[in-house]
């Protein structure tokens, strides 16, 4: 006999109401269970397949959390998940900007494979670089892997992979799986739009879906609300949501009330609006996590925040003889960027019924192309054929994974590509990390450099003059992938 438990009511909670639902229970025959409410109904659907919320923030760079190091302000609701599951500290994303390292998350694939090494801009600039204007839709996504599968699935927050600026004929985010979505500028569908915002303006000239006009302090607490209305109405389901917001993505725009609270760093406003939005983001992932807890689907459900590359380094910041804000200390680089700094970024997991409580992992390299994977094996289910990343579900659940396979990169090519205002930290177009070493160089073979990560995190010590048969297999193998992508 199979029996639901609800942990918080400490009850077993197989009961009579008015409504009959029908859940699949993988290598057992269908049961018909009746729900008495919809907290037991998402209790008892949360004792089978996890949950899944993964949430990603736009610019966060590595020691921006205080679970990473941020000293000047906390983060305590985040570091929730650090204290209550697993931080890892070689988390990678596939690019230092954002429209290819979300493809990538999407697709469980490298993102050059889909024709993005850079960021969707115009139909012009796109055509410039020659890349896409959106991702296509036939492509296996996430989402359309768990709504298959028998999720609900969402998408609230940054888009940006089709759709914004002159591109008005992208795919809706339906069209790759989502159940609903509310979106931004960088998004057709149902969209919150920023007053004053000349991407918005021209967004909403688009049209295809309902537009919203809101300051941009209120969207993340729009977001949030949606996803816990989502939840509640899909009682008896397992769910999957992105929760992809961007309070920490420049221009900062602090909710009114909140810049004050950090006039300490009133010398740098740049800092100080900074740490104002950092701040509401922090409470409104701890007002989604509280309702988790309300909804008694905290135990069951796989929580995932990371950042889709690392912090802002427009050259406006350096004219005016200001630090940018966000940190990727202690490594080199920042957005737009291929050195540790710009790819490298915090990644925290909760899952109390998969993962122990309390564990830093840093042993295991981590990718994002990874996560397909790991969630499609969370959830009991066998993922697709042909993905990039690896399934890395032993080491959420506390067991780390030695990686033997080399990981790449490539950032940018023809025409427009975006470049740190640091000149340091201007890096070649690709690179790869394989065990501890990584190199870096162009496509043309120039500017070749290696570091040993586990002795130089900071990417100060170039060997490829010292170590030049480990410079020229690597560099041989990077080219060769090089070579093989589209």
């Amino acid at each position: 006999m199979i029996k639901f438990y609800h942990k918080r009511s400490q009850q077993v909670s197989l009961v009579f109401s008015r409504v009959a639902r029908r859940l699949v229970v993988p290598g057992c025959a269908l049961l018909f269970v009746i729900f008495n409410s919809a907290a037991s109904a998402q209790a008892i659907a949360g004792k089978g397949r996890p949950n899944i919320i993964f949430i990603l923030i736009d610019d966060m760079g590595y020691a921006d959390l205080s679970a990473f190091g941020n000293g000047p302000v906390n983060t305590p609701n985040i570091d929730r998940l650090a204290e209550e599951g697993i931080r890892f500290t070689n988390f990678y994303v596939a690019s230092p900007i954002c429209s290819p390292s979300r493809v990538a998350l999407m697709t469980g694939q490298y993102p050059v494979r889909h024709g993005f090494h850079s960021y969707l801009d115009s139909r012009e600039k796109n055509a410039r670089r020659k890349m896409p204007d959106y991702l296509d839709p036939d492509v296996t996504t996430l989402a359309r892997t768990m709504k298959e599968a028998g999720y609900a699935t969402a998408h609230f927050g940054k888009w940006h992979m089709g759709g914004g600026r002159d591109v008005g004929d992208a795919p809706l985010p339906s069209e790759y799986g989502f159940d609903e979505s509310l979106v931004s500028f960088e998004g057709l569908g149902d969209r919150l739009l920023i007053k004053g915002d000349k991407l918005s303006e021209a967004s909403a000239k688009l049209g295809r879906g309902k537009i919203t006009w809101v300051e941009k302090h209120e969207m993340t607490p729009i977001y949030v609300d949606r996803t816990i209305d989502f939840i509640k109405r899909h009682p008896g389901e397992p769910f999957y949501i992105d929760l992809w917001t961007n309070d920490v993505h420049d221009p900062h725009q602090p909710k009114p009330g909140h810049r004050e609270k950090f006039n300490r760093f009133a010398n740098n406003h740049y800092a100080r609006d900074f740490y104002a939005v950092l701040y509401q983001l922090d409470r409104e992932i701890g007002r989604l996590l509280d309702s988790l807890d309300a909804m008694g689907l905290r135990e069951n459900t796989l929580v995932v925040l990371t950042s889709d590359n690392g912090p802002t380094d427009w050259h406006f910041y350096y004219k005016e003889y200001f630090q940018p804000p966000g940190s990727a200390d202690p490594f080199r680089g920042r957005k737009w960027s291929l050195y540790e700094g710009g790819i490298r970024v915090p990644f925290l997991a909760r899952w109390p019924a998969g993962i122990p409580s309390g564990l830093t992992d840093s042993t295991t390299v981590m990718h994002s192309t990874d996560l397909f994977l790991t969630f499609c094996r969370a959830a009991g289910l066998q993922p697709p054929a042909e993905r990039d990343g690896r399934d890395m579900l032993p080491a959420l659940k506390g067991s780390p994974v030695q990686r033997k396979e080399a990981l790449f990169w490539e950032y940018g090519r023809e025409g427009v590509n975006l470049k740190p205002g640091n000149p340091r930290f201007i890096s070649p177009q690709l690179a790869m990390r394989k065990g501890n070493m990584k190199l870096l160089i162009n496509a043309d073979s120039t500017d070749i450099a290696l570091y040993n990560l586990s002795e130089d995190q900071a990417e100060n010590h170039n060997l490829a003059e010292t170590q030049p048969e480990t410079a020229r297999k690597m560099a041989a193998e990077l080219l060769t992938w090089k070579r093989s992508m589209p």
